[in-house]
């Protein structure tokens, strides 16, 4: 096939969608992005939402020849963007029977969100947006103090200024020791994460509100500009993955302490079974750890939650070993 070669090379970020790439491909050759992928043959339709308009979140598959194509016109190796863009070398069965001529698929991605434009800037001279895959544990710009938001969320904001929030890109920072403490103890960190912002949810949706609640309100308006005014209901579900990340960033070091699993030992009975109780140390000690004791029993009372299936799971491991280590 022929082969385009790229008058203005533009190079792939780390992790970014290939939706996002013909993006930025398109700006640099003056181009609405429509226009490059007319290039392309496509099998289905890029996806919107119901209301109308693009996904951020859409996402491309190419078949050997696309990648042919866009790699010529990025004047990128294609080993140097398999090595940047998660979906390139992703399969599909309605492209591997497309032979010869240039064949898009969209799909959705996820996790992704949007970058720091301000990186971008830095990397390649252009504040322009950027889609890339990035769990919820990896978030926060900590150079620009930016929570950077989903793609999916059909609203018009691509980030949250944490500039008045310290304590959220700390969080960020400490998350990576949580990581690697994870892997040491033969744990995964997304589910390690996963079970700590389920149960910061659930404090979420029983706290906030509540008068002795004054921590998340506070950021909660700081990420809003100052003040939410009569648009909270809003910024509580655009905000709020940022606003609890401190606490779940705690919640997630409790997980993996040895010695909160000891006081999980101890409430059930040390040996002689019992019902776990809601005021039992290891909930009081949980709610200490993110700076509101009063926390800790509305854990447990979360029945059937995953907090309570994570802490038989502790249970069950130390009657099976005889219990407590020596």
């Amino acid at each position: 096939m022929t082969r385009y070669p790229g008058l203005l090379r533009t190079a792939p970020l780390q992790g970014e969608t290939t939706s996002s790439l013909i993006c930025r491909l398109a700006l640099r050759y003056g181009m609405e992005a429509k226009g490059l992928r007319a290039c392309l043959k496509w099998r289905n339709y890029p996806p919107g939402h119901e209301g109308g308009g693009a996904r951020a979140d859409a996402e491309v598959l190419l078949n050997t020849a696309g990648r042919q194509l866009l790699a010529g016109m990025c004047g990128v190796e294609e080993d140097v963007l398999a090595r940047a863009l998660p979906s390139w070398a992703a399969e599909d069965a309605k492209l591997r029977a497309e032979a010869g001529e240039p064949v898009g698929l969209w799909r959705i991605a996820g996790p992704v969100g949007f970058g720091c434009r301000l990186c971008t800037a830095r990397r390649t001279g252009a504040a322009v947006r950027v889609v890339r895959y990035a769990p919820r544990w990896e978030r926060v710009c900590v150079r620009h103090g930016r929570w950077l938001l989903d793609a999916d969320a059909n609203q018009p904001l691509e980030h949250l200024d944490l500039r008045g929030l310290p304590e959220v890109v700390e969080a960020q920072r400490r998350w990576a020791g949580v990581a690697r403490r994870a892997v040491r103890a033969g744990a995964e960190p997304e589910r390690v994460f996963a079970l700590a912002r389920a149960v910061v949810a659930w404090w979420w949706e029983q706290a906030y509100g509540r008068e002795r609640e004054t921590v998340w309100p506070q950021r909660l308006h700081q990420v809003a500009g100052g003040d939410a005014g009569g648009d909270l209901e809003r910024w509580r579900i655009v905000g709020r993955e940022a606003v609890v990340f401190p606490e779940v960033v705690a919640v997630a070091e409790a997980l993996l302490d040895p010695a909160m699993a000891e006081l999980v030992w101890v409430d059930s009975g040390a040996g002689r079974p019992r019902a776990l109780p809601v005021d039992g140390m290891f909930c009081r000690r949980l709610g200490e750890r993110v700076g509101r004791p009063w926390l800790g029993p509305l854990a447990a009372a979360d029945h059937g939650g995953p907090l309570l299936a994570w802490m038989g799971s502790v249970i069950r491991l130390r009657r099976g070993a005889g219990g407590p280590p020596g």
